[in-house]
């Protein structure tokens, strides 16, 4: 079958900054991966490389088996990071104007669109000016011009941000139904929970460079097991913490609201690293953890946890963070 998306060797530089250094990178066709990283990793700059919005310095790229994207644009669905709407048309006229922009027939098009709007919680809204909605819900309207006319290929770029916990899982539902139904998608995110939650695959970048390519299933097993978790008796304290960051074999130890996550080295056994932690603190109990996407991309750059930590609790990322946790509590 047929790629939806390659690139060898793309390149990319604004000035002096290179935002997109000798990129390969294959997305095989009907999967969902998420493009992850900090802000201003290169996944905007990617994805609009992809799209002909702006063209490499140098490399081969193919979308949906043509030379640029402009050659498919009938096929693709795309919601760009800058959001923007038709602010003095109504909601209705806009989407059946996009959808014949995207060569809908007209017949039945104002229905389609008023069942989107009803999906999305917007039934009321056709006739409503773009200007009235609130911003959330001029990103839904935007979600819905992105996939109104059943594209193949669909890519999303930050497609959460700003979203309530309610309408972020109404939007992971909606893609994951895209996906069931045979398309490729692709959305870019710097929450790296998001992808853990919704894709099979991933691509991950940091300042301009793949750092992680691959099926989210091999990436688990090839870092599981790097975490332990202990729950201590006491209340955990610094000096426990401390403790755990200074055995051999270990990375960083955190303060957990239940305990101490410790993250071990690439080259360490969990055993005695378990073991000694049993030793050394008052435990209740100790156990492997399968780490998150946050772990493992700190550990692939290298350099100090606390820094990048810093680097990706960005203010968006903090906010979008927040949201998941009260999501995941509903």
């Amino acid at each position: 079958m047929q790629n939806a998306i390659e690139l060898k060797g793309v390149h990319k530089t604004f000035g002096s900054k290179v935002a997109v250094r000798d990129l390969d990178l294959v997305i095989p066709t009907g999967s969902l991966c998420g493009f992850i990283g900090p802000n201003g990793a290169g996944k905007t700059t990617t994805i609009r490389m992809i799209m002909s919005i702006i063209f490499p310095d140098r490399g081969d790229l193919t979308v949906l088996g043509k030379k640029s994207a402009v050659e498919s644009k009938d096929r693709i669905g795309y919601l760009p990071e800058e959001r923007g709407v038709y602010r003095k048309m109504k909601v209705g006229p806009f989407l059946v104007y996009l959808g014949r922009l995207k060569g809908m027939d007209a017949a039945g098009l104002d229905t389609k669109v008023k069942d989107w709007l009803a999906r999305v919680g917007l039934g009321d809204c056709f006739k409503k000016k773009c200007e009235e909605l609130s911003k959330g819900m001029q990103q839904k309207v935007q979600f819905i011009s992105a996939v109104l006319h059943d594209p193949e290929l669909i890519i999303l770029d930050e497609p959460f941000s700003g979203l309530d916990p309610v309408n972020r899982r109404m939007l992971r539902d909606l893609i994951d139904e895209q996906h069931k139904a045979g398309r490729t998608l692709i959305f870019s995110t710097h929450a790296m929970f998001e992808a853990e939650q919704l894709c099979e695959r991933i691509f991950m970048i940091h300042r301009g460079e793949k750092v992680l390519d691959g099926p989210l299933d091999d990436i688990w097993s090839k870092y599981d097991p790097r975490c332990v978790f202990v729950e201590t008796i006491a209340a955990t304290d610094d000096a426990m913490v401390s403790i755990a960051g200074s055995l051999p074999g270990v990375r960083e130890a955190i303060q957990d609201p239940r305990g101490i996550d410790v993250r071990m080295r690439p080259d360490a056994d969990p055993g005695p690293v378990m073991a000694a932690l049993a030793q050394r603190l008052p435990v209740r109990r100790v156990e492997l953890k399968r780490p998150n996407l946050e772990d493992i991309f700190i550990e692939l750059v290298g350099g100090s946890a606390a820094a990048i930590r810093a680097e990706l609790s960005d203010l968006n990322g903090t906010a979008d963070t927040t949201a998941a946790m009260q999501d995941t509590s509903a």
